[in-house]
Order: structure tokens, then C-alpha cells, then sequence
């Protein structure tokens, strides 16, 4: 079954499901005091009938030794879940503004969290809203679903074990070529990449459109030749790589993620570093 739903598709099957909008952005993040950026654009327009959940403070913990957007506490997403209706067997939809980063997170989330059926509409908002249909400023009141939270559907793996999975296997680094190469960001405290990580952008699995590409086996092929057991992915803070956890699942490849990703690893001064890009 795959991961990804169109818009015609969901706008077809939208009574039948919980949509769930996660739009967030990675470069302004929260004002001091201020409310979700997300949540403003939702606010304006959103598909109807769709509940906001907040990325940063329901889709991840507090930022701290664990990284920047480390796993929420179970009840944490339990309590969102339910705040949008979620059952046991609720068939869920989550979008965002177009790239689907934020959807695969809260994809990948609510996967790990033990829901079953949870998709992502491919390409986003801009998908729906160019697609002529309809949109909605009115939000919907609180339900009260009884979805019971089980993590640990979704394979994981720590620091010690991404070193591990470099060396042996196959670490993807889901973040732009040039940070993964060393170029420095105000977001880490030491530039460069896991010891061993192959760099494959997160953007290189996108199609222009911002949807998934369509021939995600040929971008495997590039990337992961050879390689089809104990694949894992990290990016700056974990929420580009479930976008590439989700394009893999898309062709049948299991990969586990590193939730603390680079801003996990980068804190610790003992970790090995490795700069430059990619020998060949």
C-alpha cells in the first residue's frame, strides 16, 4: 500500500478519514511568544475539516543533549491524536506546504506511535490549492478519539548504532550536499557528517513540483546500489530524513531513522567528524 495520497484522491475520500495539517517551516521555526508559523497558515486556509498539530511541541520533545527535535513523549501524541478524533482503526491524511518534510515527519511519528493507516498528501497544501479545491478558515472543535499510543512500530536507531550502520551498512545524509561537505551553520555547533554517511539530499528525491519523485527505484539505484539490509538515514535534526525513510518505503526498502540526527551528534566533542564531499 503506498504512503502517498493525491489530492483528488483525498478530496474523494476526505469524509472518510482525519486530515491533519503539520505545516511548519525550518528556517523560522516559532517567534519568542508567538504562535506556530504553521498554524497562521492554517488559520488562513486550510483543506476542510483539517486539525493543526504543532511539529515542535507535538511531533518532537524538547530540544536539549538529545538534539534539536528529539521523539516526543508517547503521551504527548496520544493526547494530539486524540484531540483529532484518532481511533484504533482511524484512517489518517497529514500535508504541509508543499515539500512533505513536515508531513513525513508527523507520517513517520504516527507510524512509530502504532497507527496503521496514515498517508501523505503528495505535494502538500499548494497540491490541493492548484488543484481548485476547496479550502476552509473554519477550524473544527476538539473530538475525543481513544487512540492508545504504542511506540516503537518504526525501527530506530541511536548515535552508537549510526556509527555502526555507516561502517557496515548503508547511512544516508538527508541534508544539502554542501553541510554535509562542512560548510558551517548556525544550527550546529561543528560542520561536516557521520564518519562513512553517503550524501543524498533530501531534495534530490523531490520532483520540481515538490512531489515525490516518480522514479524513487532509479534515485535508489544511485544512492544504494547493492545495499538493501540495514539502511538508516539522518539529517540535520530528523525531520528530512522521515521524508526519505518514507520515499524508501515507497520502494518496498525498510530503513530505520536517527531521530537525534546531525544536532545530536554534533554536541558531543568525542564523536569522530569527517568533512569533504563524497570520494568519486
Amino acid at each position: 500500500m503506498t504512503n502517498l495520497i493525491s489530492a483528488f484522491r483525498l478530496a474523494h475520500e476526505i469524509e472518510e478519514v482525519v486530515v491533519i495539517d503539520v505545516r511548519w517551516s525550518l528556517t523560522t521555526g516559532r517567534p519568542p511568544g508567538g504562535e506556530p508559523v504553521g498554524r497562521a497558515d492554517y488559520k488562513a486556509g486550510h483543506v476542510p475539516g483539517a486539525f493543526f498539530v504543532d511539529l515542535d511541541t507535538e511531533l518532537a520533545g524538547p530540544p536539549g543533549e538529545r538534539g534539536r527535535h528529539p521523539l516526543p513523549d508517547a503521551s504527548t501524541v496520544e493526547a494530539a491524536l486524540r484531540r483529532c478524533g484518532v481511533s484504533e482503526h482511524t484512517r489518517v491524511v497529514v500535508y504541509d506546504g508543499r515539500d512533505s518534510w513536515a508531513a513525513s515527519r508527523a507520517w513517520w511519528v504516527f507510524r512509530w506511535a502504532g497507527l496503521r493507516d496514515v498517508r501523505v498528501l503528495d505535494g502538500g497544501f499548494a497540491a490541493w490549492s492548484d488543484a481548485g479545491l476547496p479550502v476552509s478558515s473554519e477550524q473544527p472543535e476538539a473530538r475525543h478519539g481513544d487512540v492508545v499510543v504504542r511506540p516503537g512500530a518504526m525501527p530506530v536507531i541511536d548515535a552508537a548504532q549510526a556509527e555502526a550502520v555507516a561502517r557496515e551498512g548503508l547511512l544516508l545524509d538527508a541534508r544539502p550536499a554542501e553541510r554535509y561537505a562542512g560548510a558551517p551553520s548556525p544550527l550546529d555547533p561543528v560542520p561536516g557528517h557521520v564518519p562513512g554517511a553517503v550524501s543524498s539530499p533530501s531534495t534530490s528525491w523531490q520532483a520540481d513540483d515538490g512531489m515525490f519523485r516518480r522514479d524513487l527505484a532509479k534515485r535508489w539505484a544511485e544512492v544504494g546500489a547493492g545495499h538493501s539490509d540495514d539502511v538508516a538515514v539522518y539529517c540535520g535534526s530528523g525531520i528530512t530524513a522521515a521524508h526519505q525513510v518514507l520515499a524508501l518505503a515507497e520502494i518496498g526498502v525498510d530503513a530505520a531513522l536517527y531521530p537525534g540526527s546531525w544536532s545530536e551528534w554534533s554536541l558531543d566533542p568525542g564523536r569522530p567528524v569527517a568533512t569533504g564531499p563524497e570520494p568519486g
